[in-house]
């Protein structure tokens, strides 16, 4: 059923039963999640016309085996300007579900994951975390290097020039120095990684098949 919410008005919150799914027609609205209420964690889109929330619903409608309890919200929406929607209820959703099933289309379940916020938002997380423990590989092997090079110059160099107890001091000072950097730099590694570490869980498939088929 067509649907028309002012502004500043709040669709539904994240741990609330989700019993409908909202497809914008008009108008602007801000989704937010907050990963449960993790601390640290805040994700937040804009969505336009085209756009819809409220995708639990619809995991939950493909479900067969799905129990009578509505899933709970993943997000927080609230309208940001007047805003146009369609809403279809949890029994028109499950009825309609059922003809999702006899399409058989991966185009459909690819598109649904595409606009979906809930799977864009996982999709970022994990990219994201995937960027820091490229870069956190990068710089212990980097420093790797620069002990090996270190303990190097120091067995072709200051053996040489220094007392044999001088140079074996130097040798315990400059490796003390290295792994004093390296722990450093992998603390500050893990901090940076700490956030994306604790991904949202992956998002339900959604089954666009027929059960059986």
């Amino acid at each position: 059923e067509p649907m028309l919410y002012t502004e500043d008005s709040c669709i539904i919150r994240e741990g609330d039963p989700v019993n409908e799914m909202l497809f914008v027609m008009r108008g602007y609205l801000e989704s937010m999640t907050t990963n449960g209420g993790q601390s640290g964690f805040f994700n937040s889109n804009v969505l336009k016309g085209g756009d819809f929330c409220g995708e639990e619903l619809l995991t939950w409608a493909l479900d067969p085996a799905a129990v009578s309890n509505l899933p709970s919200s993943t997000r927080t929406v609230k309208t940001l300007s007047e805003v146009e929607a369609f809403v279809l209820r949890a029994d028109d959703l499950k009825f309609v579900a059922t003809q999702f099933r006899k399409l058989h289309s991966k185009q459909l379940q690819h598109t649904f994951r595409f606009y979906s916020q809930q799977w864009r938002t996982w999709a970022a997380c994990f990219i994201q975390a995937a960027w820091h423990r490229y870069c956190r590989k990068k710089l212990e092997d980097s420093l790797f290097e620069k002990e090996k090079r270190l303990q190097a110059a120091i067995v072709s160099d200051d053996s040489t020039k220094l007392s044999l107890g001088a140079a074996l001091y130097a040798s315990r000072f400059a490796g003390n120095m290295m792994r004093i950097l390296r722990r450093n730099a992998t603390r500050k590694a893990r901090l940076q990684e700490r956030v994306p570490a604790r991904l949202l869980q992956k998002p339900a498939e959604p089954n666009f098949f027929a059960v059986g088929e």
